[in-house]
């Protein structure tokens, strides 16, 4: 069993220095609440709605945000994932990293850009296969609209993931409550891991966002949701199993039909 905090967070946009704050202050509520590891939304540390002035406030992994996060998952004896804005030579990309005691240190680049907004300041990555351990379970990270395409979830499944955590920025709009509610619920589902959906919450200049962040169980049950205002920091347990009856019946992942090897 793994404890899992996910942070609904009203990030100040290009405001990094209170964006660390808040996780910071995030990540002692969720050590004290018995959580292992804590997921904060897309660009969480600059703040999705920074506009240009990400262009500015990009760092590389190596730079001082991610040294603070580093800081901050070693104070609070927690594992972080967290969104920020990755500069790479004259590249940018919209990155996670994972960070702390209790996890290896990782970087997940979002593949599937969402909208001419992200497209104007950010490179597409290939898609990739990111996974980490946090007590005892192997963990897979996605980057919103990436969890949106079913086959970068079952990618991370057949390497091994029991669950997905995905940082996200997702807007308010009439399909909101779709995607966060039933899509998350079937991607879990149809993989049989657990998915854990953070999202921004309130408003900025550029945006106004959705909220609803969730933490879906493998039989596509809800763990735990957040409505859709206000910070919120969620926790969920995540018993693998609890769910080997749904394993059992649903079978995707084992009954998965393999490409044919093409005649040499």
């Amino acid at each position: 069993m793994m404890r899992i905090a996910a942070l609904q967070l009203r990030a100040v946009a290009g405001d990094v220095e209170a964006n660390l704050d808040r996780i910071a202050a995030a990540a002692h509520d969720a050590y004290g609440a018995g959580a292992s590891l804590l997921v904060a939304p897309e660009l969480a540390l600059i703040g999705y709605g920074a506009g240009e002035a990400i262009r500015s406030l990009a760092e590389p992994a190596s730079g001082p945000q991610i040294d603070r996060l580093r800081q901050i998952a070693s104070e609070a004896k927690i594992a972080i994932v967290a969104g920020f804005a990755e500069r790479d030579g004259g590249n940018i990309y919209n990155s996670a990293a994972v960070v702390g005691p209790k996890a290896q240190s990782r970087v997940y680049r979002k593949s599937h850009l969402y909208g001419d907004y992200e497209r104007s300041l950010f490179r597409p990555a290939p898609p990739s296969t990111v996974t980490f351990d946090v007590g005892g379970m192997r963990l897979g990270v996605l980057i919103c609209y990436d969890v949106e395409f079913p086959e970068n979830v079952r990618r991370l499944a057949l390497a091994g993931a029991k669950a997905i955590v995905v940082p996200t920025a997702l807007p308010a709009s009439n399909h909101a409550r779709f995607i966060a509610d039933r899509m998350i619920s079937v991607r879990a589902f149809e993989n049989q891991v657990f998915v854990a959906y953070a999202n921004h919450c309130g408003s900025d200049r550029l945006f106004s966002y959705a909220g609803l962040s969730h933490v879906a169980a493998p039989d596509g049950g809800t763990l735990v949701l957040a409505g859709p205002r206000g910070e919120k920091l969620l926790i969920a347990d995540m018993r693998p199993g609890d769910y080997a009856a749904s394993a059992d019946v649903n079978t995707y992942l084992r009954d998965l039909v393999q490409p044919p090897v093409p005649a040499q």
